[in-house]
């Protein structure tokens, strides 16, 4: 084999690995922490009531300083930020159609900038899901002149027609160091069949 025809291949195995590599991590935000239900980011399909008259959301203080909050309906995100910064969690809140996603790097990232290290860090500690009941957030992995940002993204598959009239969403969050820049919504590439979820949750009582 001429050497040029090596550097050729072996360009070609790299490009390929960056490619898996990028999958992987992709397949891990949404589905790697599915299994514990425990994770800054993750795919656990948890129901979302509409047409109902009930609020768009609700937040309860624990005993312990932990928030939990219930989502009803993709709506007044400014209010729950407002609530949330009141019990002293500074949010950056974002609702998302299906297939959509923030486009590119919105700050500072507490724990890196790859999700893969955030283990041990606010960003991996601030939220947890709570499947069929939404998800409790922890005030004290969110230090000044930090910001929560979440992003709660639509499912819009089957799963969802069949668990109709709740709508289905995931969850990406973490804790960003300094300003959060805007969520510029753009499609997202990476979505397709293989990363939604087969079923949905219960419904949340």
């Amino acid at each position: 084999m001429r050497f040029e025809e090596q550097i050729l291949m072996e360009l070609k195995a790299e490009m390929t690995a960056r490619a898996e590599r990028r999958h992987r991590t992709r397949r891990r935000l949404f589905t790697g922490a599915a299994v514990a239900g425990l994770a800054a980011v993750t795919a656990i399909a948890v129901p979302l009531l509409t047409g109902s008259e009930q609020p768009a959301y609700a937040v309860a203080e624990n005993a312990d300083g932990t928030i939990n909050v219930q989502l009803n309906e993709f709506r007044d995100a400014d209010k729950l930020e407002r609530d949330l910064e009141r019990l002293k969690v500074p949010a950056d809140i974002t609702y998302l159609k299906s297939g959509k996603s923030c486009e590119g790097n919105r700050g500072k990232i507490v724990g890196g900038a790859s999700p893969e290290e955030w283990e041990g860090s606010a960003s991996d500690k601030a939220v947890r899901l709570r499947p069929g009941k939404g998800l409790t957030i922890d005030p004290r992995h969110v230090g000044t002149g930090q910001t929560l940002v979440m992003a709660f993204t639509e499912r819009n598959d089957g799963a969802a027609e069949a668990a109709k009239p709740a709508v289905q969403w995931q969850l990406a969050a973490y804790v960003v160091e300094g300003q959060v820049k805007p969520c510029v919504v753009v499609d997202d590439p990476l979505w397709d069949d293989a990363d939604r979820p087969g079923e949905p949750s219960p419904a949340g009582s």
